[in-house]
C-alpha cells in the first residue's frame, strides 16, 4: 500500500477530492494542515487514514517533524504533494530532506519557478518569449525601455497569481514603482508587453512524460487588470483544446522534463501582429505552472469534459494511467462578481434564469478574491454563443 502525504489538504477548500480519490485508490491518505481536526469537512476526514496538525505551516521545522512521525508510523512515504503553487518549495525541500524521489526536488525549483529562467525551456522547443530585463535602478530599466518601448509589465521574478504585477506607461510611474520595490525589496522582472488573451494548457503528466487527459482555458480579460482595477473576473474551459496549444503545450513537457504531475502552463495568443513575437493569433509564452489551475478550475475540467480529474490524478499515482473514461464536452464558464457594482440582474434573477446550465454557485474566499471576484457564478454551455449570452446577463451593469 502506498503511503501519501498531502501538505494542505483542507486548503483549497475542494482539494478534498484528491484525497478522497487517493484514498478510494486503496493508499494511505496522510494529511498535514494548520487546522483543527475537529473543524475539516467530514468529507476530508473520511478521506484521510491520519491528520497531523501543525500551528503554522510555514514553520518548516513542525512540517518536518509531522513527516518524521508518519514515516515512524507507516514506513517509506511514495508521495508528498500539496498541488499547490505556494506550498510548491516547501514539497520540494521535504522531499529533498526525506529522499522521496517522485517528484521535484529543492535543485529544481529556480527552473520552474523563476520567470527568467524559465524562457530558455520555451526557446529551446522554438516557443517565443517576451524580452526582459530584471529590475535593477532608473539608468538600467530605461535603457530596456528604449529598446522595447512602452507600456511594460513588471512582475516577481518568483511569484504566484497576479500579485503585485503592474503595467507602467511612463517614466514617472517607472520611479514610483522602484520606489516601491525598494520598500518590498522582491526582485522583479520587467517584460515588454505583449497584447494578447491568456491561452493554459492543463494536463495530468505519467511517469514517461505524457499526457493521459488534457484540456485548457482562456481568459479573455487581463488577470493583472482585475486585480488592479478590482474588475469582474471570467474565464472559461475550452470545449476543445486547440491544436496549436496542444503542441505548445507537450512541447513544453518535454522541455521542462515534466512526469508525473498535474500542470497549468499559460501562452500568449497574440490579438495583433507584435515586432519579434509573431503574427495576430500565434501562441508564445507566458509562464509554467507545475499545479493545477487555481480555484474551481478543476471542477470546472470535470463540468467541461464529462470526466473526474481528481480521480484521474489519484489513478495517476496509483496506476500511472487514467481509468476515467470522458464523455459529451461542452464550455464551462467561470464569472466573478465584484461587490459593490450595480448589475443589470440580480442574483436571484440569474439563478433563475439559468437554473439549467449553473453547476456553481459560491462566495469567494477572501484570499482569492481579488483575482477572481467576490461571487462566483459557474455555468456549462454547449455552443459559445450561449456562453457569451451569459457573461452579458452576469457582467452588465445599470446605466
Amino acid at each position: 500500500m502506498k503511503n501519501v502525504i498531502f501538505l494542505s489538504p483542507n486548503f483549497p477548500t475542494n482539494y478534498w477530492q484528491f484525497c478522497r480519490e487517493l484514498r478510494n485508490n486503496g493508499m494511505n491518505v496522510l494529511g498535514i494542515g494548520d487546522q483543527p481536526y475537529e473543524e475539516l469537512m467530514e468529507e476530508l476526514k473520511g478521506s484521510l487514514t491520519e491528520y497531523f496538525r501543525v500551528d503554522s505551516l510555514e514553520d518548516y521545522d513542525q512540517v518536518y517533524r509531522a513527516v518524521g512521525y508518519f514515516i515512524f508510523r507507516y514506513g517509506r512515504i511514495d508521495w508528498l504533494e500539496s498541488n499547490n503553487e505556494y506550498w510548491l518549495e516547501r514539497d520540494a525541500q521535504l522531499r529533498t530532506d526525506f529522499h522521496i524521489t517522485s517528484g521535484f526536488q529543492a535543485e529544481d525549483m529556480p527552473r520552474i519557478k523563476y520567470k527568467s529562467r524559465m524562457k530558455k525551456y520555451y526557446q529551446a522547443v522554438g516557443i517565443p518569449t517576451a524580452r526582459y530585463h530584471l529590475v535593477d535602478d532608473l539608468e538600467g530599466c530605461m535603457a530596456f525601455v528604449r529598446t522595447v518601448g512602452w507600456p511594460v509589465v513588471v512582475k516577481p521574478d518568483n511569484g504566484v497569481g497576479a500579485s503585485h504585477t503592474y503595467k507602467l506607461t511612463g517614466e514617472e510611474e517607472l520611479r514610483e514603482f522602484l520606489e516601491r520595490k525598494r520598500v518590498e525589496g522582491v526582485p522583479y522582472i520587467m517584460e515588454e508587453f505583449i497584447h494578447a488573451e491568456v491561452n493554459s494548457y492543463d494536463a495530468i503528466i505519467d511517469s514517461r512524460g505524457e499526457p493521459i487527459f488534457e484540456t485548457g482555458n482562456v481568459t479573455p480579460m487581463s488577470i493583472m487588470d482585475i486585480v488592479n482595477e478590482n474588475d469582474n473576473s471570467i474565464y472559461y474551459i475550452v470545449k476543445d483544446l486547440p491544436a496549436d496549444v496542444r503542441k505548445a503545450g507537450r512541447d513544453t513537457v518535454k522541455s521542462f522534463g515534466v512526469k508525473s504531475r498535474f500542470i497549468h502552463f499559460e501562452f500568449f495568443r497574440l490579438t495583433q501582429d507584435q515586432e519579434g513575437m509573431g503574427r495576430k493569433g500565434d501562441v508564445v509564452a507566458l509562464e509554467v505552472n507545475m499545479r493545477p489551475c487555481g480555484g474551481f478550475s478543476p471542477d470546472m475540467m470535470n463540468f467541461a469534459n464529462s470526466t473526474n480529474v481528481y480521480k484521474i490524478w489519484a489513478d495517476m499515482i496509483a496506476f500511472d494511467r487514467s481509468t476515467q473514461e470522458g464523455g459529451a464536452r461542452g464550455y464551462c464558464a467561470y464569472a466573478g462578481r465584484r461587490d459593490g457594482k450595480n448589475f443589470a440582474l440580480s442574483h436571484q434573477e440569474l439563478l433563475e434564469k439559468y437554473a439549467g446550465e449553473l453547476r456553481m454557485v459560491d462566495r469567494i474566499p477572501d484570499v482569492l478574491a481579488d483575482a477572481m471576484g467576490n461571487q462566483m457564478y459557474v455555468a456549462v454551455f454547449s455552443t459559445k454563443k450561449e456562453m457569451d449570452r451569459f457573461y452579458t446577463d452576469v457582467l452588465k451593469c445599470k446605466k
